[in-house]
């Protein structure tokens, strides 16, 4: 009796080499060029020290994320960083970790009554380091002050600006506020954690309860001003977006600049709070894009 030995086979072997190959980069090239879509690095930026920036797309202008408080590329622009170059070819998105954020440590983060202005500084010398001295901004909430600052104070550098989440001064109700949340521990973890996954647990901590001081102090010093001046100086068309029921900024902002940025583009999501750019990112990526390639 003859015995039938049954052996499974898998039919690549029947394949080429040359076969296999093509195989393979049409599997999995595909996945492994989605994950290196972007770059990191650290850039070398006058009187800031080594930053932190990631880079997507590869057009030819130039587009830089500005976050919020304490805030980071990753942290704050994960879905601008992934969408915006296939919405922009033509740019090239840079998100930064402002001096003593992030992953741009050192130098240790100092506050006072100049670090918006001293952000807005740095920022142009990035750019500068990265042979981009002209660009446009996309900055939300702390990132928003300091690019009505840059784009006030550098009119030349800046070709577009978009902002939300920001106001140019502070009033009591919002000092109030910050002064009720500047203890994280009273946060949630859900709240906590992204950033105690940045800077620790108590590094965080610590670095908050110095910003909130830093800001109430604009308060006490300075009858809350963040950058009035500035915000009359800026000469780049401006789109002004704006969650409405944004708990973090007092509804007066968004006439504020509207009143002083007579031409600027006004869209507002009915249902948005602070973070519009996440909870609605391919709206808020379509409009911006819209915005940036002049639609």
């Amino acid at each position: 009796m003859r015995t039938c030995v049954c052996t499974c086979v898998s039919p690549y072997v029947m394949l080429s080499a040359t076969q296999l190959g093509r195989l393979a980069a049409g599997r999995i090239l595909p996945g492994l060029v989605a994950r290196r879509a972007h770059t990191e690095r650290k850039v070398r930026v006058k009187d800031a020290g080594d930053l932190h920036i990631v880079e997507s797309g590869s057009g030819s202008r130039s587009l830089l994320l500005m976050p919020g408080a304490l805030g980071s590329a990753w942290t704050d622009f994960k879905p601008q960083i992934e969408q915006l170059p296939k919405l922009l070819p033509d740019h090239t998105i840079i998100a930064w970790d402002p001096p003593g954020y992030g992953k741009s440590v050192p130098p240790q983060r100092k506050f006072g009554l100049e670090f918006f202005r001293e952000d807005a500084e740095a920022a142009v010398n990035l750019m500068r380091a990265l042979n981009r001295p002209r660009f446009s901004v996309l900055g939300w909430s702390d990132g928003g002050i300091t690019a009505l600052i840059l784009a006030g104070r550098h009119a030349d550098a800046v070709e577009k600006l978009a902002i939300w989440g920001a106001g140019a001064y502070l009033n009591a109700d919002e000092v109030k506020a910050l002064k009720a949340i500047r203890d994280v521990a009273k946060w949630s973890p859900r709240m906590r954690e992204p950033m105690e996954r940045v800077y620790g647990a108590e590094r965080f901590a610590q670095l908050w309860a110095e910003w909130v001081d830093a800001a109430c102090a604009f308060y006490a010093q300075r009858d809350g001003d963040f950058c009035r001046t500035e915000v009359g100086q800026v000469k780049a068309p401006t789109f002004i977006l704006h969650g409405k029921k944004d708990p973090m900024i007092a509804a007066e902002h968004v006439p504020w600049l509207k009143q002083r940025l007579p031409l600027a583009r006004y869209h507002e999501f009915p249902d948005g709070k602070h973070n519009i750019h996440l909870r609605y990112s391919a709206e808020f990526n379509q409009l911006v894009a819209d915005f940036f390639e002049g639609k």
